[in-house]
Order: C-alpha cells, then sequence, then structure tokens
C-alpha cells in the first residue's frame, strides 16, 4: 500500500492490462523479472527466437520506473565529448551506434504490432549554461559529429520564447507514451507464446544443477536462464551497488496553448539541468503539456523535497510566459553508474546464466531496449559488439573520483545509527507525515496517516541495514544508501531490498529509550 503517492501523466492516461499471477511452479527456457520496458523488450525479443519465455512481475505491467520516466530518445547523459575523454573515439561511435539502434527497433516494433503510443520522431537540442557556452557547444558538436552522430550547430533553439544560445541540433529523436507502448508490447508478447504473471514478487534467484531457480511467493520457477530487469539488481547483494547510486528526479506538466511551444526534446548542461518534452493530452484539447524535469538529488536525502517542484515551476515561469495551470507532479528514481554508462549483460556474481539490466543514467528509455537486445544475443550465442562495453563486471576506471566520493556518501549514512530520533513521541509526528522514533536503542519509522493511526516499521532496510528516510512527497521510506524504497506499510516499492521493512510490535512503540543522546535530554531536563 502506498499512500497518495504521485501520479504521472503516464499513470493517468493508461490503464496497465490485467495478467494473472503465477499459479505454482513452472518452467521456461528464459525467467524474466520485471515488467517495465527492459524486461518486457527482452522478453517479446527472445520469444520472437522461439524461445520460451516467462516473465514475472511484483505488482503490474510498468508499475516501477518505466511509469515514472518522461520517455525521451535522447542522447546519452554524459554527452559525447565526456564519453570520448572517458572511453574513446570507437567506443563513443559504438555508443551512437547502439543508440541509434535502439530507437530505431523501438520504432519498428510499434510499427510491426500496430502499438497506438504516440511514437513521435522529434528533433533534440542541447544548449549550455556555461560561461563560455559557446566553447562547450562547438566540443560537444564535434564530439557527437565524430561519433558519426547526424547533429548541426545552431546560434539558438528554434521557436522557443527565450534566447538559449548556441545549441546542438540532434537530428530525428524520438518519445513516445511509455505506459501505452508497454501495454502494447505485453500483449505482442502473449501473441509470440510468452507467458505474464503479475502480481508476483520474486524472493530468491539461485543456480541449481545448471538451471536458475526463481523464487517467488507463488511458487518457483526452473530455467536456463534468468534476467534480471528490475532498475537495479535485487539478486546482487553487493557488488553491483558500489558501482551504482540512486537518484530522485523530479517532473512537472504544465499547460500551455496549442502551438504555442515547438515539438521537440531540449536539455541544458546546468546543475541543475533540466530536460523538457511535450506532450498531446487528447487530439481534442486546445492545450497541450510541456513535460519537464530535472532537480535531482541521492534517493533518501531529501526529506521534504516538495520545494524541488517549486523549483522547476519557476524555471519554467521565467521562461515559458503562456504557461498555465500544473497539471501533474511526479518523481522517479533513476541509477547513476560512477562510470557514465549502463550495465548489461551477465550478472558478475553469478556463475550461472544470469543477466542483468541496470545503471540507466536517465536514459532508461534507450539504454534498457539496448539491453535487451544485448543480452538477447547473448542467450541466444551471438556475438555483439556492445558487450565489451556494457559488461556488468567492468571495473569502474573511468569516473573514479564520483565513484570515491559516492562510497563516502553511502559509508556517512550508517552514522544514522548513531543519531537520536527526530521525534521523542508519535504525537509529534504530524498527520499525513513520518519520521523516525528511537525507542530502547533500536530506530523506527513510524508513519501517523490522516486519521491519526500508527503505522509503526524497523527501520533498518533490508538490504544492507542502512536507517531508511521519509520521503514526504511520495509518502515512502528511502534507503540513503542504496536506493531501496519501501510504501507506508513497509511493502517494497523499488529494490535492491526484496524483502519488506519488518513491523514493529506495539511495545516497542511505548518503549522507554535508554540510548545516550535521548538519555542526556531527560537529565537536563
Amino acid at each position: 500500500m502506498q499512500a497518495n503517492g504521485s501520479v504521472s501523466i503516464w499513470m493517468a492516461s493508461a490503464e496497465p492490462e490485467p495478467y494473472a499471477p503465477l499459479a505454482g511452479d513452472a518452467q521456461a527456457d528464459i525467467c524474466v523479472i520485471g515488467a517495465g520496458i527492459a524486461g518486457l523488450t527482452t522478453a517479446y525479443l527472445l520469444a520472437r527466437e522461439g524461445r520460451d519465455v516467462i516473465l514475472l512481475e511484483a505488482m503490474e505491467i510498468g508499475s516501477g520506473e518505466t511509469g515514472r520516466t518522461t520517455a525521451h530518445f535522447f542522447p546519452p547523459d554524459e554527452w559525447y565529448a565526456g564519453l570520448q575523454k572517458s572511453f574513446g573515439l570507437e567506443n563513443a561511435r559504438l555508443i551512437a551506434n547502439g543508440y541509434r539502434r535502439a530507437t530505431d527497433l523501438v520504432e519498428s516494433i510499434v510499427r510491426h504490432e500496430h502499438i497506438a503510443c504516440q511514437f513521435e520522431r522529434v528533433d533534440g537540442y542541447l544548449y549550455s549554461t556555461a560561461s563560455n557556452p559557446g566553447k562547450e557547444i562547438a566540443e560537444e558538436f564535434e564530439a557527437a559529429r565524430r561519433a558519426g552522430v547526424e547533429v548541426e550547430q545552431l546560434p539558438r533553439v528554434p521557436g522557443l520564447p527565450f534566447d538559449t544560445g548556441p545549441c546542438v541540433r540532434f537530428i530525428h529523436q524520438a518519445q513516445f507514451h511509455p505506459l501505452r507502448y508497454l501495454n502494447g508490447l505485453a500483449a505482442a508478447l502473449v501473441r509470440a507464446g510468452g507467458r505474464i504473471c503479475t502480481h508476483t514478487r520474486v524472493h530468491d534467484l539461485k543456480t541449481e544443477k545448471g538451471l536458475q531457480l526463481v523464487v517467488t511467493e507463488r511458487g518457483t520457477v526452473r530455467a536456463s536462464a534468468a534476467v534480471v530487469a528490475t532498475n537495479t539488481p535485487f539478486n546482487n547483494r553487493v557488488v553491483m551497488h558500489t558501482k551504482q547510486a540512486g537518484y530522485r528526479t523530479y517532473v512537472i506538466a504544465v499547460r500551455v496553448p496549442k502551438e504555442t511551444v515547438p515539438r521537440i526534446l531540449l536539455w541544458d548542461t546546468g546543475d541543475p539541468y533540466y530536460y523538457v518534452r511535450l506532450q498531446q493530452p487528447d487530439p481534442a484539447a486546445d492545450y497541450e503539456l510541456l513535460v519537464v524535469g530535472g532537480q535531482d538529488h541521492k534517493v533518501g536525502q531529501d526529506e521534504h523535497p516538495e520545494h524541488r517542484y517549486r523549483q522547476i515551476e519557476a524555471w519554467v515561469r521565467q521562461r515559458y510566459p503562456m504557461a498555465g495551470v500544473v497539471e501533474f507532479r511526479w518523481s522517479g528514481e533513476v541509477m547513476e553508474p560512477s562510470d557514465g554508462i549502463a550495465f548489461l549483460g551477465r550478472n558478475p556474481a553469478d556463475q550461472g546464466d544470469v543477466y542483468i539490466i541496470t545503471g540507466d543514467s536517465g536514459n532508461g528509455m534507450t539504454h534498457c531496449t539496448l539491453g535487451a537486445m544485448l543480452i538477447t544475443d547473448l542467450i541466444m550465442g551471438r556475438d555483439n559488439a556492445w558487450a565489451g562495453l556494457y559488461d556488468p563486471s567492468r571495473k569502474p576506471v573511468h569516473g573514479m573520483s564520483d565513484f570515491i566520493t559516492e562510497q563516502v556518501n553511502t559509508v556517512a549514512q550508517y552514522s544514522d545509527w548513531l543519531k537520536g530520533g527526530e521525534v521523542k513521541s508519535p504525537q509529534q509526528i504530524p498527520l499525513g507525515q513520518g519520521a523516525i522514533l528511537r525507542r530502547a536503542g533500536k530506530k523506527l519509522a513510524v508513519y501517523r496517516d490522516d486519521g491519526g493511526g500508527l503505522h509503526a516499521l524497523s527501520a533498518a532496510c533490508t538490504h544492507l541495514g542502512c536507517v531508511v528516510a521519509w520521503n514526504s512527497a511520495e509518502r515512502s521510506w528511502d534507503c540513503p544508501c542504496h536506493g531501496s524504497r519501501f510504501d507506508i506499510d513497509g511493502g517494497v516499492l523499488h529494490g535492491p531490498a526484496n524483502a519488506p521493512l519488518k513491523k514493529a510490535e506495539a511495545a516497542e512503540l511505548s518503549s522507554a529509550d535508554n540510548s545516550p543522546s535521548e538519555q542526556g535530554e531527560k537529565e537536563r531536563h
């Protein structure tokens, strides 16, 4: 149960198609875990290859991060100038080729399967907020051109009500309605012979006698190979979670009069940065929705992030004077790899045939599709030119300073166990909010619902024991160490945790606390 979490424009305009849960033990060639764009695309491609595929999803089709994206197909978040410095020209060309082919594949699937998801080719524009924007833009233009990307350098982004200064035009990018695409993809998977089981949470994944045993509360699936496509892998306890970090990103959708904003994708290089697209909610409507995101921060490290929506709105109103009412506000989670490119391929912690798709770096639609293509080739025994570049077992040589910074940040979060509680009693928690309470040396995550009822849980994340933090914008408990998220009753919303927060006993809420910090407070009074 999640109380009043945000709803994206996609969630409000597309109902997930219903599928039955797993009905006992099953067998398949391939078991795919996760029904977002990564899992469904992988399952679809393998089913088209004639493989027997079963897909398991803990909630509904698209109920994870795919439904919280802005659904851009756009250049790498690290940009081509940065990629060439870190990985060299040949690898930058491989990345550009992969992005192009992933976008082409989505367009091909949309046409072949007749999926009505508003897929549209649009140009994308990057402009600079640097003190010397011309230099930064010229560098990116030249780097993208060398990588084989179709680009153009312009003095400003055309058609906007504000002057961006010099920009790079990335020709023939794309956007779509992600949840309508997933509904169509799921139907196509079933037509190809695949099986889909929703409301089936996977609790464990292990290898036995050359088979992958995918353990759920409804039965065990035995498969020759398993693909973990859950935004971040739950089956990998430590290794992958030292190579990437979870960030919240925020989005608003604002009404603008029809045909007052060009149909383009737009990004800047600021800190914080912003990204923009246009969405037509209804052909008969006299308005469109300007979808603007940004204001990222590490998961669990801003307990009251509502100000981020206000900052995005202020940015919009300063640049788009025609902007009207805000129709939607939502947030999502992106996994930022330490070296800037995704982890796609064989899971380094397993000896058997277990594959992962993670490290989307804000390019989820592209990276997830590319990951599905790559893993399909690996499972089918074909060579793939991208396999070495995106190998999850690679060392984070590039971006080492970011890697060290993230590790220091993560370790620092464990010091929360030494601190007192945020409140001394549940009655100090406002209605509809949560806080950390310390009792008898334990930390409890306590939510006080709108009727005054208390929902008390252990504050220890079930992944690696970090103290969770309240997220008032989503009404969830978020882990500041590795990005796990839980609802007000402890249910898992996002991994790597795959077990709920433990329920606290009523006696724990009323017990005295003898921790040094609390005891000292009592003695002073």
